[in-house]
């Protein structure tokens, strides 16, 4: 789950992680009162930036305005016009693509003097099992350019599992950022106090990009991107409140309300698949066979009537879509259950209706196998089945060639 850059900075204040302060606003006015709060306190400067699921804000440009999603604004008045050319328009940065994301919500800072910028991430390094804290002194640039074209200046450290994070690594990475001083000692402070709230918030990842150091001399977090695990929500219950459904696809929406794991890409072939490992390999097969895919979808072990109806349902609202490929393994269930399953799937008013000019190949694999395919011949619908992968990849390519 995602969440937004203001949200992610008040849960790492509660965790004694350095933060500028700020105020999330919802409308032009909610702006200028957090402007007005923040000068009552002395802020001078003030930063207003568009909440959207998504990087590159400050390089971003909103559709209609062209404002830039992050405003360096010098008075109230300013903040006042940098909040009326965002709020209701469309955001297009890197990560959105064209379609962009529409700015709900802003968020009100105080500038600060920047004299150096850093980068701070904390992730599971699954090649090593092992929590992984990275900083690099290339703070504001992607940290995957960083990777590709100087690797040398990202410096890690691995953290046992089951143990915290000790204060010798921490001061190696505060190092590793050619700090000294007090400035070393309260960067080594952050990076205790930022991997403390990685732990104990479940997250997946937290990413500061840049980590600054002010003209006052000050070590503070400008921006911070956090992803929680979603299985591990159901521990975190104030966290789960904050999830921003406007900010997520509507299909994805209505598959976890189903019980689906569902993705969607921009391809030309739905996919529905039992398991997430063969939906990697179904999309590997897609591609192939000269199609894309259309979507991820994991049906998990049990494929019922329920939930293939439900996958066509999903599936059937993209637009894109020319043909769907069913790709189910009879391990947990048989085969025949799951042919019998799509049939009375496909026999669904609303489901056929759309399904008239859409191919649907169906590849059957495992206990009873013969008997599904048998059962999905003998059916009359438009309906082509498989047994192996290679007569499924077949069949997508014959029908895409078709059209």
């Amino acid at each position: 789950m995602n969440i937004h850059e203001y949200q992610a900075k008040e849960i790492l204040k509660s965790y004694n992680v350095a933060v500028p302060e700020g105020i999330a606003a919802f409308s032009t006015e909610d702006a200028v009162k957090a402007a007005e709060q923040l000068q009552d306190k002395g802020a001078g400067l003030f930063v207003v930036k568009a909440q959207i699921h998504a990087g590159g804000r400050g390089k971003g440009r909103t559709k209609s305005s062209g404002a830039k999603g992050v405003i360096l604004a010098k008075s109230v008045d300013e903040v006042r016009e940098a909040a009326d050319s965002l709020l209701g328009d469309t955001l297009v940065t890197l990560q959105t693509g064209e379609a962009g994301k529409k700015v709900e919500r802003l968020y009100v800072t105080e500038g600060v003097e920047i004299k150096q910028e850093y980068y701070v991430g904390v992730t599971l390094d699954r090649t090593r099992n092992q929590n992984v804290i990275m900083v690099s002194t290339e703070g504001g640039v992607e940290i995957e350019k960083v990777a590709e074209e100087t690797p040398e200046k990202i410096v890690k450290e691995w953290v046992e599992p089951g143990l915290p994070l000790q204060g010798n690594q921490a001061r190696h990475l505060a190092f590793a950022l050619g700090l000294s001083g007090d400035q070393f000692k309260q960067a080594a402070k952050f990076i205790m106090a930022l991997y403390k709230a990685f732990e104990a918030t479940d997250a997946s990842i937290i990413e500061i990009n840049p980590l600054a150091l002010t003209g006052d001399d000050e070590i503070v977090a400008l921006d911070a991107k956090i992803n929680f695990d979603d299985n591990a929500l159901y521990r975190q219950p104030d966290i789960a409140k904050l999830r921003d459904e406007s900010e997520e696809d509507p299909l994805e929406l209505e598959a976890t309300a189903s019980d689906l794991n569902y993705i969607k890409l921009d391809g030309n072939v739905g996919c529905m698949v039992n398991g997430a490992g063969l939906a990697m390999a179904t999309m590997d097969m897609i591609k192939l066979a000269g199609g894309e895919p259309a979507n991820f979808l994991d049906v998990g072990g049990g494929a019922n009537v329920d939930t293939v109806r439900n996958g066509f349902r999903i599936i059937l609202k993209d637009p894109n879509v020319e043909t769907i490929l069913i790709n189910i393994f009879g391990g947990i269930v048989r085969c025949d259950r799951v042919a019998n399953g799509i049939i009375e799937a496909v026999k669904d008013e609303e489901i056929a209706k759309k399904l008239e000019d859409i191919p649907i190949i169906v590849r059957l694999q495992g206990t009873n196998a013969e008997e599904g395919k048998a059962i999905i011949d003998k059916s009359g619908l438009n309906v082509i089945s498989a047994v192996l992968l290679k007569e499924a990849a077949e069949e997508v390519t014959n029908v895409l060639k078709a059209d």
